[in-house]
């Protein structure tokens, strides 16, 4: 994805052990020793837009809530308005994201508000997204969003921090090899087919939360930052499911709420045999604007799919429009025309000499009832 004149190529998240994914950094001129940057002596403080009663929380729905709950805010009614999308930017701009929680499609969950502030780049950087393959065959499982150091990092949704500052990796405290750095993990007060939800934050300068604490959608967690493996300041985002686990991980654009007018593209990418094809460019191009996009499927190992999707690629925040999906097999380009539409997930799948399909897959089977405990009337 073409990226902004400012943004600035930045690194992935760091690797451990051969298993954590990163990204190389470009190369540079020559050796130089490795730059130090100078920050303030004392970090700016959370945002105060959140007074706290003094009280402890009474509705917290996580058994080990201690937080104490801020200030109640007459809050507007959740609406589902789908705005007429504009002429694509081609600035840093973008529009307000939707409202959260969001699905349009039965199988879909946008659950999830963007860890940055609207006023700064809040989206992932198109060359390390989820599933992508770094350094020496690990592959990516969360996405890197460039942001400056000391930029606010926000928690996306509500719930109870189950891990703060370093060691999340290795689950030893106070590791300062870890290679996440300084992160938080949240477990959320939301699950999905009743499995719990859990986002992480990785390489922060500085971390304000602590364990147990609860907290609210746009809390502030900390600081943006460039602790543990990583040659620059970002923030990995990982969303995992069912357990806080880093084999437990789902591509966070599936998760995280678009901008209002725009949309999401999956695919499921594959062989003639039904292989997933790994680590194969895809290109997309807006037949309006004629901009053009290529996402890399997913590596081979420590990442999943979505329990619906099954896809292997993903590409967010498309403004609505028509686009050409274009792959190149066995030395022909073969090309599907595809529909972004303002909040949907749009899906296609491809196998080999077969070709595109745009059907969506088949619903999941429906869970098999449990038998009744109650006796049969004589």
């Amino acid at each position: 994805m073409n990226q902004p004149g400012k943004l600035l190529t930045l690194c992935s998240c760091g690797i451990a052990l051969s298993l954590l994914a990163g990204c190389d950094a470009p190369p540079a001129p020559a050796a130089t020793p490795t730059p130090v940057i100078a920050f303030a002596t004392n970090p700016p403080a959370p945002t105060a837009t959140q007074p706290a009663e003094s009280v402890p929380t009474p509705g917290c729905p996580n058994p080990d809530c201690v937080y104490i709950t801020p200030a109640a805010v007459q809050a507007e009614p959740l609406r589902f308005s789908i705005p007429t999308p504009g002429a694509e930017p081609q600035t840093i701009w973008r529009p307000p994201q939707f409202p959260v929680p969001f699905a349009l499609g039965p199988y879909d969950h946008f659950y999830f508000a963007r860890p940055i502030a609207a006023d700064e780049i809040n989206w992932p950087l198109a060359n390390y997204r989820y599933g992508g393959v770094f350094f020496k065959n690990v592959t990516h499982t969360g996405v890197d969003i460039p942001a400056k150091p000391g930029t606010l990092v926000l928690a996306v949704g509500s719930g109870t921090v189950v891990w703060a500052d370093w060691g999340l990796f290795s689950g030893a405290p106070d590791n300062y090899s870890d290679p996440y750095g300084r992160a938080v993990a949240i477990r959320h007060d939301f699950g999905y087919q009743s499995q719990p939800l859990y986002t992480i934050y990785a390489h922060m300068r500085e971390v304000y939360v602590t364990i147990g604490q609860w907290v609210e959608t746009g809390t502030a967690l900390g600081e943006v930052g460039d602790t543990g493996v990583t040659t620059g300041p970002h923030l990995h985002l990982e969303v995992r499911l069912g357990e806080n686990s880093f084999y437990n991980t789902l591509n966070p654009e599936l998760w995280v709420a678009p901008p209002q007018g725009w949309g999401v593209l999956a695919g499921h990418v594959m062989q003639t045999d039904r292989e997933n094809l790994h680590s194969f460019p895809v290109k997309i191009s807006s037949v309006e604007t004629g901009r053009e996009w290529e996402v890399n499927t997913y590596g081979p190992e420590a990442v999943n799919s979505d329990p619906y999707y099954n896809e292997n690629m993903v590409i967010s925040d498309l403004p609505a429009g028509e686009y050409t999906v274009s792959i190149l097999y066995d030395g022909n380009s073969e090309k599907l025309q595809v529909e972004i539409l303002p909040g949907h997930i749009t899906y296609f799948s491809f196998r080999g000499s077969f070709g595109y399909s745009s059907d969506l897959p088949a619903p999941p089977p429906l869970p098999t009832p449990l038998p009744s405990s109650t006796p049969a009337k004589p």
